[in-house]
């Protein structure tokens, strides 16, 4: 019934029919863009998540760790209004690493990404992480390429995250909560977290990560290759 009204209004209203064509339009292009992104990735045998997040919620920490433990090749394209040091950081640790400065963008589209993908080290890497724009709204609209979205929250966001950003969540195949050695400091509720994580994407997996310890990492690792032989296995059945 509210679909029903939606669309009436939107019949009803020509200059709200001509923004909603215009953004199904930007859609389109870029989910082609990223269906060429993901059909390289394919190509080459290279598995890809998306790694989304609010602002500072430890997805390059996350990933200098694994550059220590993932038994996988694996390179990174970054995403950042400005500044070249969460690709810096990674560099350091002896990955392959591409920085996408998107000056006023909040969030890597699939066009952004395509600019990477001349200098991709495809014969040498079997993981790639897209590590998006510092942001809970926008980059979940966007299809940028990847095969699996991993979404992160850290304990001081609060546990009311995931209820209030669902469009994110909801896209989530994996959803992992962060500094998890603060939890004793801040008033978040993992059980309700985790069910508000189930409501919105049901059976969605749940890992607490304590980037300081290394807790949890294993966990993520897991799931990696979990993901890595369900798109290998993908390909060969195509």
């Amino acid at each position: 019934m509210k679909e029903n009204l939606i669309n009436e209004d939107i019949k009803n209203n020509p200059q709200l029919n001509h923004k909603v064509t215009v953004i199904e339009k930007i859609l389109s292009k870029n989910n082609k863009m990223a269906d060429e992104i993901r059909s390289e990735f394919d190509k080459h045998q290279i598995t890809c998540f998306n790694m989304m997040s609010s602002p500072g919620s430890g997805k390059t920490t996350t990933l200098e760790n694994l550059a220590d433990k993932l038994p996988y090749k694996f390179a990174v394209i970054e995403g950042d209004l400005e500044t070249s040091r969460d690709a810096d950081r990674i560099r350091n640790k002896g990955i392959w690493s591409f920085q996408l400065q998107t000056g006023r963008a909040c969030h890597l589209d699939a066009g952004m990404v395509k600019n990477a993908m001349p200098h991709f080290p495809y014969e040498n890497t079997e993981i790639a992480f897209i590590e998006n724009v510092g942001n809970l709204v926008c980059p979940a609209s966007y299809d940028v390429g990847a095969h699996y979205n991993m979404v992160f929250v850290s304990v001081p966001e609060g546990d009311d995250k995931i209820e209030k950003y669902p469009v994110m969540f909801r896209k989530a195949d994996i959803v992992v909560i962060t500094k998890c050695d603060m939890l004793e400091f801040f008033d978040f509720d993992v059980k309700r977290a985790k069910e508000a994580a189930d409501k919105l994407k049901p059976g969605v997996p749940v890992v607490l990560l304590n980037n300081k310890t290394g807790e949890g990492l294993d966990e993520i690792i897991n799931w990696i290759s979990e993901k890595r032989k369900e798109h290998l296995k993908n390909l060969k059945d195509k």
